[in-house]
């Protein structure tokens, strides 16, 4: 059972109808593989672990910022095209909700709309370049087929092989093999590639870096460490380094958006003179580790100057402050990641991981739903209405539903049992898909307002007078 917020209707039928998906072929594109017109000013690249080189969360850089593509109305044809992009003749498949890790900055594009034909992205449709509700969760991926489009030019797309991220950052004890408590707040400083984890040289290593790598790992702030400790246990030790040369400046929000070199596979001297990088994180005064390793809720010091709320998660949520007694918000122009990183760190958590507008978490710390278990209600199985006029949350069983895409129909009075002047716009639909365990609902449209484009969308799937696999 799942609850599913149906606004402030009520008395309302629903019909949760299978889409027949469709089993399409690849397209062939348009012709030559040179360089298209439509794509300068862009770059592509596959990202995320693991993966193979021809699979893997799908980049672009636009005006000089790294972003990602939401998973929503994302289809076959949509990879066929972003394929082509990367210097491949097609996809085999795509993935959804972050398959290759969440990526970072900018989510690029969103309901990206693509017929498989085009010769370039920026031909597809979508809600417009920056223009999204999603997280990084909810990033896509690509899997092309390992055939290259022969004479591509690949000057917009960075290469796989030479190309590294840093994606994941951990601290490794370094001494101790027992029990410890968690989480781990000091160790060495390893970042991820694809051979696996490796060491940073600390030369030129800097109290900035360390904030940064305290941050992504969910720690409010960094402490002095006992570096000469570590550097006589360095000597004992054998180790890989993979990183050199960080630089931050310690707003970064993520390792990646500091300055910072890979050392290449030929490098035979790594870190001379050096050691690995060793960090120490103040955990947040909300959490403190105790011997039985559960996390001990500490007492808040003081009146609680901002807040967040409407967030379904601790860490989320609406920003509120508090001056002259009252609670307030914070409007979103200018608002980013370092903006949201400074609320994140005085909450007591490290830096942020998404920086939301739009009124994401809603507009205000008013109720708007009373949702409750009163006894029978929702949809059972066959679509039988069994729910209260005066309930505003309503349950839709899903227990037997295959993942897939879906259409959700929300009728009200649908056996004119009560008089109106106009019953047309009595009937919403929206686009539904469920992967499983998550749910989208998009593209809702209500009667006499649906376009004619809206309505061939709808359209073109038969078999809906049911709730059956046709």
């Amino acid at each position: 059972m799942r609850p599913v917020s149906v606004w402030q209707w009520s008395l309302w039928g629903l019909l949760l109808c299978l889409l027949c998906s469709s089993c399409l072929g690849s397209p062939s594109p348009s012709t030559a593989p040179e360089k298209r017109a439509g794509s300068q000013g862009l770059r592509f690249r596959l990202a995320g672990f693991p993966r193979k080189p021809f699979e893997g969360r799908v980049e672009i850089q636009r005006a000089g910022e790294w972003g990602t593509i939401c998973d929503d109305d994302f289809t076959l044809q949509a990879a066929h095209v972003l394929c082509r992009e990367l210097g491949f003749t097609e996809a085999t498949g795509w993935t959804h909700s972050a398959k290759y890790g969440p990526g970072t900055g900018r989510i690029w594009l969103d309901n990206l709309s693509c017929s498989g034909t085009e010769r370039s992205v920026t031909e597809c449709a979508s809600r417009g370049w920056g223009n999204s509700d999603c997280t990084h969760d909810e990033d896509a991926g690509v899997i092309c087929k390992d055939e290259r489009l022969p004479g591509f030019s690949d000057s917009n797309v960075i290469e796989v092989e030479h190309h590294l991220q840093v994606e994941e950052v951990r601290l490794r004890p370094a001494v101790g093999r027992g029990r410890r408590p968690l989480p781990v707040t000091e160790g060495l400083v390893e970042v991820r590639v694809p051979d696996g984890w490796s060491q940073v040289c600390d030369k030129g290593w800097s109290a900035h870096n360390s904030h940064v790598v305290c941050g992504m790992l969910g720690f409010p702030s960094e402490k002095r460490v006992n570096v000469a400790f570590y550097r006589l246990l360095a000597q004992r030790q054998q180790h890989s380094f993979g990183l050199h040369g960080v630089a931050c400046v310690g707003t970064e929000a993520h390792l990646s958006l500091c300055s910072l070199e890979f050392y290449r596979a030929n490098d035979t001297t790594r870190c001379p003179g050096g050691a690995p990088a060793v960090v120490s994180c103040v955990p947040s005064p909300l959490y403190a580790a105790s011997s039985g390793q559960k996390k001990q809720q500490s007492k808040p010091q003081g009146e609680a100057r901002v807040r967040l709320k409407g967030g379904a998660h601790p860490g989320e949520g609406r920003v509120e402050v508090l001056k002259a007694g009252t609670w307030g918000t914070v409007c979103d122009r200018k608002w980013d990641l370092q903006a949201a990183s400074v609320v994140c760190r005085e909450l007591g958590f490290g830096s942020a991981r998404e920086a939301l507008s739009g009124a994401r978490m809603g507009q205000d710390v008013s109720k708007r739903y009373e949702c409750a278990n009163f006894g029978e209600q929702g949809i059972t199985v066959g679509c039988w209405d069994l729910y209260r006029h005066d309930i505003d949350c309503q349950w839709i069983d899903i227990t037997d539903v295959k993942p897939g895409n879906y259409i959700l129909q929300v009728v009200i009075n649908p056996n004119f049992e009560v008089a109106e002047s106009d019953f047309t716009n009595n009937a919403m639909k929206c686009n539904c898909k469920y992967d499983g365990h998550r749910i989208w609902v998009h593209n809702c449209h209500i009667g006499d307002a649906f376009s004619e484009e809206a309505n061939r969308r709808f359209e073109r799937y038969p078999g809906q007078t049911s709730n059956q696999i046709i």
